[in-house]
């Protein structure tokens, strides 16, 4: 198997000196394990569930023949998501939000990033008019849960658009990858230790073909520079790149459409 170092010393020499071990053992640039299993469930039309290394997602897309209201008379079809943390999904237990009434501004936040992204990569016109509802529910949770959901949620759809013989309506292939500033290195998947020392912290979302869909960044402790958000860029792209091939491994008669 490639090593992380192998790969930059090919994209990117200067990262590949810049290389620093974490507190885990992994390189700085270095992805947990990732495994995706597909069609773990028997009644959803796709699924996968997905593994970043202690981060574990069952993602699902269920076919509705059904519209809403403001696509009615365009033939167009919808995508829409949901996201929940099972009550155990962390070190202590969180109360189901379906007791508190709402979910929480949070969760409304990851349930939009995980519908804009899969739909960036859908033809709506040629899905035709029906629904797509991804749901993508937290298992266990050590960092990356939105990330692992996008990027299981894509194999998942995938599965169902083949199931219903509408893969013309795939336009690309999306993943979703962290990356931060650690320490004052740059480090990428990171767990819930990193993530919550991080100096920067950084969602990226990205198809492909090489475009991006979403780019979230925010300083934690203090503002990085130009050049520190260029090597964010790049050692997210590595990332992304070992994630399509993931996806693809599990996915071998995927092709995106040109």
């Amino acid at each position: 198997m490639t090593s992380i170092g192998d790969i930059l010393k090919q994209k990117d020499p200067g990262l590949a000196a810049e290389l620093t071990v974490r507190v885990s053992g992994r390189l700085s640039l270095e992805l947990r394990a990732i495994t995706i299993e597909p069609s773990p469930t028997r009644h959803a039309e796709g699924s996968a569930l997905i593994a970043f290394g202690d981060t574990r997602v069952i993602t699902t897309v269920s076919v509705e023949d059904r519209i809403p209201q403001f696509l009615r008379g365009k033939g167009e079809g919808w995508l829409t998501a949901e996201y929940a943390m099972l009550p155990r999904a962390t070190h202590t237990r969180t109360a189901r939000e379906v007791t508190k009434g709402a979910p929480s501004g949070r969760t409304h936040e990851i349930q939009r990033l995980i519908g804009r992204s899969l739909r960036s990569v859908l033809d709506m016109k040629a899905l035709g008019e029906r629904t797509l509802t991804v749901d993508c529910d937290v298992l266990q949770a050590d960092g990356g849960t939105r990330t692992a959901s996008i990027t299981g949620a894509f194999v998942a759809l995938v599965l169902a658009l083949k199931k219903i013989g509408a893969m013309a309506a795939l336009r690309d292939q999306v993943a979703a990858i962290s990356v931060g500033r650690v320490k004052g290195a740059t480090v990428v998947d990171l767990d819930y230790l990193e993530d919550s020392a991080a100096e920067v912290d950084m969602n990226l979302v990205g198809l492909a073909s090489g475009a991006f869909v979403e780019v979230q960044g925010t300083a934690e402790q203090k503002p990085f520079s130009k050049a520190d958000l260029d090597d964010m860029m790049k050692a997210a792209q590595i990332g992304l790149d070992q994630l399509y091939v993931k996806q693809r491994e599990v996915l071998p008669a995927f092709k995106p459409r040109s």
